[in-house]
């Protein structure tokens, strides 16, 4: 499955005040996330003996993937079952781009099972080919964006976008994809960032949170590997994806940045690792150090 299928308002505090590492982690480590792509393969072959293991390691809550699918359905209900909270949930994000396609549901559908199962955002959490032709691919994109973003509103769902490496290519007129989305979303769309693909992107993710403000709903806190070449618009190898804290990025700027704008959730998240499981505990076990 494609991967990579929130915000609230600004928070008024300035970076340039100080602000004490240690409150900053325990902000969002009172309710540390946990994206279930991380884990794949294990909700594959038993989806509630490693929703069980994700709350016995720490997490608070979880943002699972593919929604509305029974799959994401059932992530959802575990996961509250356990004690996790739920509040975002990537989707296919073909009901709001390509609604023709066969099988698909409309997004309004969406957006009213979403509302049913108590969420309050929505991620498009990847861009096929199509939707990202050069710039004006990027402007119908945001376009089509927006106005899901209007109809999520309405409905009470918040309407985010999740970044990666590609967006930051450069392109006609010196300009990038994420360029003509920062200019074109609506004070509606959202972005979830990822702080990983922004950094393969060649942008430093603490300075690109600071220059959004208050347009991020939610951060993916994802380490890169050490060495790694950025930026890099090719292929991304698996070994590349390290656990938080071994890594080149320092996640308590990160987290630190993502207070001050104002971002509610953070989520750690590693889209490859041989052992996902023992990954998202070293993680956590990282952050809480």
């Amino acid at each position: 499955m494609n991967r990579r299928s929130f915000i609230y308002q600004a928070c008024g505090v300035s970076l340039s005040l100080p602000v004490l590492a240690r409150p900053a982690r325990v902000t969002y480590l009172d309710q540390i996330g946990l994206q279930l792509y991380t884990l794949r393969n294990s909700i594959g072959q038993n989806l509630a003996k490693t929703i069980d293991e994700v709350a016995k390691i720490g997490y608070k809550q979880v943002e699972p993937y593919g929604f509305p699918s029974d799959q994401a359905i059932e992530m959802i209900k575990r996961s509250r079952d356990q004690g996790m909270q739920v509040n975002s949930s990537h989707f296919t994000w073909d009901s709001l781009l390509h609604p023709e396609k066969k099988g698909i549901k409309p997004f309004e559908e969406v957006l009213e099972l979403a509302r049913k199962h108590g969420l309050t955002d929505l991620v498009v959490p990847y861009l096929s080919g199509k939707d990202r032709e050069g710039l004006t691919g990027y402007e119908k994109t945001a376009d089509a964006l927006n106005e899901g973003a209007e109809q999520a509103k309405e409905a009470g769902i918040r309407l985010a976008y999740h970044n990666h490496a590609f967006e930051f290519k450069p392109m006609g007129l010196g300009k990038t994809g994420f360029d003509v989305f920062v200019e074109r979303f609506s004070p509606d769309m959202y972005f979830e960032i990822d702080v990983f693909w922004v950094k393969v992107g060649g942008v430093d993710p603490v300075a690109q949170l600071e220059k959004l403000e208050n347009r991020v709903s939610q951060v993916h806190l994802k380490d890169l590997k050490k060495g790694t070449v950025c930026p890099n618009f090719g292929k991304v190898e698996q070994d590349a994806f390290d656990e938080i804290g071994d890594g080149m990025i320092p996640m308590i700027p990160v987290m630190k940045a993502a207070r001050a704008c104002g971002v509610k959730h953070c989520h750690v998240e590693q889209d490859h690792s041989p052992a996902p499981l023992k990954s998202v505990r070293k993680s956590l076990k990282h952050l809480r150090s």
